[in-house]
């Protein structure tokens, strides 16, 4: 019965101790860097004028500034981005880090979803399927003929962020009557919750 009552604790405690771990560094990794470029000198006024210390002002202040370059370039376009998007494109070094970057942004804060689909292909033989979110039509440019394919996103368990892209002729393309959710909570859990169960395993 103490086993039981143990393992039941880890399950229960562990993924509460995580998520405030990494929410925790998380904060304070925008805050340190924050605090870098943007808040140390209104930092130091504020303690050394008023013995203020605020947690959390370089996120705030990060906050703040992300909101008025996103009303600057909403109301008097986006010209002024558009030339300095330029510079850091001139230069190669520099564009394999920014292209890639500010491409995964947009899709990321896109509104429309990344994953399209959940699909299912026959991976990685014949007779053995694979979960995967549909991402696109695949592009003339990467497969020619006359043969549609699909760019299909296969992630890996239990972390579904990582993975590998596929491009599969459509023909073989099984669609899933499953949302992007349920089939994410079946890769997390390595397969042990199937759509329709419950989000809990009880032990």
């Amino acid at each position: 019965m103490l086993k039981r009552w143990f393992i039941r604790g880890v399950v229960l405690i562990t993924p509460i101790l995580v998520t405030i771990s990494i929410i925790v560094w998380i904060f304070k990794f925008i805050d340190n860097l924050s605090h870098q470029f943007v808040t140390s000198y209104l930092d130091n006024y504020l303690y050394t004028s008023f013995g203020l210390k605020i947690p959390g002002l370089g996120i705030i202040v990060s906050f703040l500034i992300i909101i008025l370059v996103g009303g600057i370039a909403s109301l008097a376009g986006f010209r002024v981005f558009k030339w300095i998007e330029g510079l850091f494109l001139k230069f190669p070094f520099v564009k394999k880090i920014y292209g890639p970057v500010r491409k995964v942004i947009t899709l990321i804060f896109s509104q429309h979803p990344v994953f399209r689909k959940v699909v299912l292909v026959e991976y990685p033989r014949k007779g053995v399927y694979s979960i995967g979110f549909l991402t696109s039509s695949t592009s003339k440019r990467i497969i020619k003929g006359d043969k549609a394919y699909y760019n299909v996103f296969i992630p890996s368990s239990p972390s579904p962020l990582t993975g590998f892209t596929l491009f599969v002729p459509e023909d073989d393309v099984i669609f899933s009557d499953m949302s992007v959710e349920e089939a994410t909570k079946v890769i997390i859990s390595g397969g042990m919750l199937n759509p329709e169960d419950e989000n809990e395993i009880i032990l």
